[in-house]
């Protein structure tokens, strides 16, 4: 019995699944920036997208937590898919922290004509996420670290404005509707 007790006392404490998602200190990609320099994936591994040197007019980079999970494939992605203000942003990619076998089969899914121009791109290392500081811990849910939900505007290389989201997945700050309008 007191084996028990005592190993029972030295495990982890398991924190709630509420804890995971909490609003963090803004120190995360500001007005000004630029966009940082690190290969994304499209479609293959081999098809390197770098969106520093991709975006060079106007733009909208859009960040999400993950590729298939229900707000990104609901809400937010068909949110800018459907707004009538979409082809006026420029350029627009949406960055998932996955592989990009996972983001095209997701485009696939989203936009099966590919009519609305957004291309989806990996992150599968996180590197450029981490660049904008809009990474955050989510390995209870998603297996890893995550991006924060975003969207950026930009222009010329540099953030425009930065729309990103406080408890890190909600979807209020970086909808299509307050994003685009």
């Amino acid at each position: 019995m007191f084996a028990a007790r005592r190993l029972a006392t030295n495990l982890p404490r398991v924190r709630p699944q509420a804890a995971l998602f909490h609003s963090t200190a803004p120190a995360f990609v500001q007005k000004g920036d630029s966009i940082p320099s690190f290969d994304l994936v499209e479609n293959s591994p081999g098809n390197k997208v770098n969106l520093a040197n991709e975006l060079k007019g106007k733009g909208v980079i859009i960040g999400v937590p993950a590729a298939f999970s229900p707000a990104c494939s609901a809400s937010h992605i068909p949110g800018f898919i459907n707004h009538p203000k979409l082809k006026e942003a420029g350029q627009v990619f949406v960055v998932a922290v996955n592989d990009p076998f996972v983001t095209k089969a997701w485009a696939t899914s989203l936009d099966p004509t590919g009519k609305s121009g957004i291309r989806f791109l990996g992150d599968p290392s996180g590197k450029f996420t981490e660049a904008l500081d809009l990474s955050f811990d989510s390995s209870t849910i998603f297996g890893n670290n995550r991006s924060k939900r975003y969207a950026l505007l930009v222009e010329n290389g540099k953030v425009k404005e930065a729309f990103v989201e406080p408890d890190n997945i909600g979807l209020n700050v970086s909808a299509a509707e307050k994003v685009l309008s």
